[in-house]
């Protein structure tokens, strides 16, 4: 059965549907000796090269769908490469073999939290694009605390340089001294979003984790640095959130989730 070139990509991890499509558009790809364009499909038996290389796909068949959840540290960057040399939320994930990690949303060098990946590029997509509505939670914690009319104004709206954005919710979460923590919900993922809204307000973050995507928490029992595949109940109810049909096996791994032979990801130790 064909299928669409940029759909079969994706399946393996390679990336987003739309930034294969890119790859396809600037001639990377080819299918038969002939180079790729859009909307072309494959069939079982296609020959396909990417930057001159062999696509390896066992066996033709659908790749097992795994989708991890980990609590990232503050000081990892969600980049594969990094010119600084610092450390990755990549570096210690378990290895795929026939595809890569995709990270569902990114979180910044000094933020820290849940963080969701998973080996298929389409479903990476529509858990991250706009229309799925998908909320995502943060606690913040800031020098000084919020005045009601500071908090009307960040759930009306605040203008950034990219556009106005709001929260759908602010919740006091209590603090000591100078210092206060907020829950604030939004349904976007813009660069330093969260941030941003609050320094709009004059209000420094000093620290922000993200606490849930969707209908996903960060549970009590996953430590900093840690990974666990997402338990079967939790991942049948991310997967209905975006209208997604898991037709792949389950997972194989042990319920708590914790690749056997993995360390941890590397620590900050200035964290918590």
């Amino acid at each position: 059965m064909d299928e669409k070139l940029q759909k079969v990509l994706a399946r393996y991890g390679l990336g987003s549907r739309r930034a294969l499509e890119t790859w396809i558009s600037d001639g990377r790809v080819q299918i038969d000796g002939q180079i790729a364009k859009l909307g072309d499909r494959v069939g079982p038996s296609a020959q396909i090269l990417i930057d001159g290389k062999p696509l390896r796909i066992p066996a033709w068949t659908q790749g097992r769908l795994r989708i991890l959840r980990y609590h990232k540290p503050a000081g990892e960057i969600c980049s594969r490469r990094d010119p600084e040399g610092r450390p990755s939320v990549f570096d210690r994930l378990p290895r795929l073999r026939a595809s890569r990690w995709i990270s569902i949303g990114r979180l910044d060098l000094n933020s820290e939290g849940l963080l969701l990946l998973t080996n298929d590029g389409d479903l990476a997509n529509r858990l991250m694009h706009p229309s799925a509505g998908l909320q995502r939670e943060y606690a913040v914690r800031v020098l000084g605390r919020l005045s009601d009319a500071q908090i009307a104004q960040l759930l009306a709206g605040v203008e950034l340089e990219d556009g106005p954005a709001k929260f759908l919710s602010v919740e006091d979460a209590g603090g000591e001294g100078a210092n206060h923590w907020y829950n604030v919900t939004l349904e976007e993922g813009r660069n330093r979003e969260v941030r941003r809204l609050f320094q709009a307000l004059d209000l420094a973050v000093s620290r922000l984790i993200r606490v849930r995507y969707g209908p996903i928490e960060m549970p009590r029992h996953l430590k900093v640095g840690y990974v666990e595949e997402l338990p079967e109940e939790e991942r049948a109810t991310l997967l209905a959130a975006v209208g997604w049909q898991d037709t792949a096996a389950k997972s194989a791994l042990p319920s708590n989730g914790r690749a056997a032979g993995r360390q941890p990801a590397r620590r900050n130790t200035a964290q918590r």
